[in-house]
């Protein structure tokens, strides 16, 4: 079946259009679940609702060095009118003070100290005289809770902490670790597999022979994969030949939850691939043709499988083609497939580092076609400049030697010299 039979359409499509098939037949569904624990849960999606078990802080703390006080005892306090105060204490760190203080008592305490009972408040030492051991002066007042962090004022007993579908970062797991919580539950990683296809194509660590060129997509992917919270699985390198790549496809979907095959989507094996993913299952290839600048040829598949619908991608062989589909189509489709939910707040908002830059050279493009072109940033009189990358897509560094890309519209023919442009750093 061809595409054209199955989409009532033939030839490229949008890059909207692209993401808009895929996701209205692939269903979504919670991934299994898994414990682990907090120093290795960055990256991870949590699988529910995280509240909190205590108050923190657990007790009135003071935030400065100086003197626990009855803010009371402090008022009407001036240089030329001091509050004499007698100190009945030194308050240890990591201890509780052993006595509550009186009116007109005071006790020594440091920063992140427990309060006295009978304290609401801390004179720092700059603004308090010792007279001698038992006594000080305080030539300012300080009003309730002054220079005090209350029990509860950073998070309440019971309050939720971290949302469902929240994907964590390192100060989640300070502020989990602090609260006593060291284990938690989140949804496993999507297992991707990637399955390099190419006859002239040989292993990294191998001498090529003529015409043949050593495998370095998988190790991209690989890094990518890992980047966007996925397991990779590297497949192996499998020759153009339909039997062999319908035998790794098939392996691939029974045990990956989503599948990247590199090369073998341009003109040349189109056909070809097009029948591996068409043969592995229904529906089959869903888009063969995006109008996008690299990634023309990607192919966008969805293969049944006994533990559901697995999304199947034919990336073109190039470099650049390969990083810019994965960000454009794979990266978002992954943050979905793990769980994440995003913040309603950031809804619409791009998700991708940005930066505002004025473009150094003209760059033309075919209206129709979205270009993303590699650039470079340099700075030329308290000014950033992105200087384009050219190159053709399969020059592996261009690649190294861009930060991000600048998209031209499919309705723009071109960005002038000198105008600003908005770089989506990688």
């Amino acid at each position: 079946m061809t595409v054209k039979d199955m989409l009532g359409r033939s030839g490229v499509v949008s890059r909207e259009d692209a993401l808009k098939i895929l996701y209205e037949h692939f269903l979504l569904s919670d991934p299994p679940r898994e414990e682990v624990s907090i120093s290795e849960a960055l990256g991870r999606v949590l699988a529910e609702g995280i509240s909190s078990p205590i108050n923190l802080p657990e007790f009135d703390r003071s935030t400065m060095d100086g003197y626990a006080v009855r803010s009371t005892d402090t008022f009407g306090a001036a240089e030329s009118r001091p509050v004499l105060l007698a100190v009945v204490g030194d308050i240890l760190m990591g201890t509780l003070p052993d006595r509550p203080i009186a009116k007109g008592e005071t006790m020594k305490i440091a920063t992140g100290g427990a309060l006295p009972e009978g304290s609401d408040a801390v004179v720092m030492f700059e603004h308090a005289q010792p007279i001698n051991a038992a006594s000080i002066e305080v030539v300012k007042p300080v009003a309730p809770f002054e220079n005090v962090v209350q029990t509860g004022d950073d998070i309440k007993k019971g309050e939720l902490i971290l949302n469902r579908g929240h994907r964590m970062r390192p100060q989640d797991m300070s502020a989990l670790a602090s609260v006593g919580i060291t284990h938690i539950s989140v949804m496993r990683r999507p297992r991707v597999a990637i399955i390099s296809t190419g006859n002239e194509i040989v292993p990294a660590d191998s001498v090529p022979g003529p015409g043949q060129i050593r495998d370095s997509n998988s190790y991209n992917l690989e890094g990518l994969i890992s980047q966007a919270g996925g397991v990779p699985v590297k497949k192996g390198i499998i020759r153009d030949e339909y039997a062999g790549l319908r035998e790794t496809l098939n392996a691939a979907i029974s045990d990956s939850d989503l599948v990247l095959m590199t090369g073998g989507s341009s003109v040349g094996t189109a056909d070809m691939t097009a029948r591996v993913i068409n043969d592995a299952g229904h529906p089959g290839v869903l888009v063969h043709g995006v109008s996008i600048r690299p990634g023309k040829p990607l192919a966008i598949g969805l293969v049944g499988s006994p533990h559901g619908h697995v999304p199947v991608f034919g990336l073109p062989g190039h470099p650049a083609a390969v990083s810019i589909c994965f960000e454009i189509f794979v990266r978002p489709l992954l943050c979905r497939m793990s769980g994440e939910i995003p913040n309603p707040i950031l809804e619409g908002v791009p998700p991708f580092r940005t930066i505002k830059a004025r473009l150094a050279r003209s760059i033309a493009s075919s209206p129709g076609r979205e270009d993303h072109v590699r650039v470079t940033l340099e700075m030329r009189d308290d000014v950033l400049w992105a200087r384009p990358v050219f190159g053709a897509s399969g020059l592996i560094s261009t690649l190294v030697k861009a930060v991000g890309t600048v998209v031209i519209p499919a309705t723009k023919i071109g960005i002038e010299t000198g105008e600003e442009v908005e770089v989506r750093l990688f």
